[in-house]
């Protein structure tokens, strides 16, 4: 399956559901408590982090989604933070309150990155009647959204779900659900329910091979009306199994496996950013087995951008575009760093692309492990080159070069010399065309000062955009 990473700037979800504050204590441990037989641990620091439905939006928030959640949460000081963090990342939240209930809380103790206690505050939500305003706050959104997220930790937040499955499909909105329990019954109608197999086992009973796997996955989704099932599989990637008997396997993306904590959110986040901006379920599920294999290559709790998906794809060859803008670049740039990997930086119009900028930019990815490559954008174009020019559109002259295998990264820039982008990226090496002299290329400075080096490539006499354009006048 070729894939393309898609904007996800142009999509909305909604995320209703079980939220939790994730708090974490870490310090220092060098005794035994003389009242007891554990550490004493001297606290240095304190960490909060929205946890549960909270992760999904934070999941959605760092891909650029547009992303609105509605949770219940208790009347404390738990629910002013995690409003704070969750406002932070842009994220527009409106809470129920269950003024006698506790926000959830689940808190971590800390030492030498040993997990030393966990500490859960809690209290049931059933029978407490917080099912119906979520519902109702949930309603409120579905004329907005492209699809709606059902977060379920069993936690009784979502005691409403089946009537909020309703009418979300009745408003054309898709449901995704990330299942708890035994009881799938209650998620009739959903569009799309992503359990580990684990869970989905608990349903249906083992499932010894694949064959007894599919055929129990086709029959759920038939006795449940659900378009499809996403079953997340560890080792063995992804399944997605459709009503309409669509079959996809995805194997596991990932290379080594550090944390799938979190991974579940992960997945439901992005196959949800999919749906909504109108991608097939397939590819939804493609982006999204992308992603986990990103996650659960790092400790915790983590989420992805579109420029990290774009790297993925680039590096897995399968037909990822390097579009990227100025800060998943520079992101983009220090996980490479931290790989020991060596960057390339050269710049230009690339109007119409041909033999000479070939092989420029294959001499100067040779010189490093990563070429970025920065584009001119229409109007300072038009200033260097007149106002003919540029024959081919930013972004059209941005896939090519992002198509090339020598290229990794392709970043626009609107000045008339990108020495102002040069100097925050800082690669080893800077370089151009034979046409210039090292000391009057655009941020060369910088990068000397910074112990890089500016190079000179060969100029290959006869190749250039502008030849070109005169004999197709000619």
């Amino acid at each position: 399956m070729t894939l393309a990473i898609p904007d996800f700037a142009q999509a909305s979800v909604l995320v209703a559901g079980d939220i939790m504050l994730d708090r974490y204590w870490t310090g220092q441990t060098g005794r035994i408590s003389p009242e007891a037989p554990v550490p004493v641990v001297r606290i240095a620091g304190v960490e909060d982090r929205p946890g549960g439905a909270g992760n999904v939006a934070v999941n959605l928030a760092s891909l650029g989604v547009s992303t609105d959640l509605v949770a219940v949460t208790g009347d404390d000081e738990a629910a002013v933070s995690l409003e704070r963090l969750l406002g932070a990342r842009g994220i527009r939240s409106e809470f129920v309150t269950a003024a006698d209930l506790p926000t959830i809380t689940k808190l971590r103790v800390l030492s030498r990155n040993q997990q030393l206690i966990r500490l859960d505050f809690e209290e049931p939500m059933n029978a407490t009647g917080v099912g119906p305003g979520l519902r109702d706050a949930m309603e409120r959104y579905l004329d907005t959204v492209g699809a709606l997220i059902l977060s379920d930790y069993g936690k009784g937040a979502l005691e409403e779900v089946s009537t909020m499955i309703s009418a979300a499909r009745h408003a054309g909105v898709p449901v995704l659900v990330d299942p708890k329990g035994s009881d799938f019954s209650r998620y009739h109608g959903a569009t799309v329910v992503t359990p580990n197999l684990a869970e989905f086992e608990a349903v249906v009973g083992p499932c010894p091979d694949e064959r007894t796997l599919i055929e129990r996955a086709r029959r759920l989704c038939a006795d449940l009306d659900l378009g499809h099932l996403l079953i997340t599989r560890s080792e063995k990637g992804m399944t997605l199994v459709s009503a309409d008997g669509q079959l996809v396997h995805l194997p596991a993306e990932a290379r080594e496996v550090f944390d799938v904590t979190g991974a579940g959110d992960t997945v439901i986040a992005v196959t949800g950013a999919g749906l909504a901006l109108g991608l097939p379920a397939g590819e939804a599920a493609a982006l999204a087995n992308l992603a986990a294999g990103i996650v659960v290559g790092r400790l915790g709790v983590a989420s992805v951008t579109q420029g990290e998906l774009r790297h993925a794809l680039h590096q897995a060859g399968k037909g990822g575009r390097s579009v990227v803008d100025e800060d998943e670049l520079l992101a983009l740039i220090s996980e490479s760093r931290l790989r020991g990997e060596r960057v390339v930086m050269t710049n230009g119009c690339f109007d119409i692309l041909h033999a000479g900028h070939v092989t420029y930019l294959e001499e100067a990815k040779a010189l490093g492990n990563r070429l970025v490559v920065a584009v001119n954008d229409d109007e300072s174009t038009r200033r260097l080159k007149g106002p003919d020019r540029p024959v081919n559109s930013l972004e059209d002259r941005m896939l090519v070069l992002a198509g090339m295998a020598s290229v990794d990264w392709v970043v626009p820039f609107c000045d008339d010399t990108p020495e102002a982008l040069i100097c925050r990226v800082l690669p080893d090496v800077l370089v151009k065309g034979a046409d210039y002299k090292p000391d009057q290329i655009a941020g060369g400075e910088c990068v000397r000062n910074n112990g890089g080096e500016v190079r000179v490539l060969s100029f290959r006499e006869g190749r250039s955009t502008s030849a070109i354009i005169e004999r197709l006048r000619g």
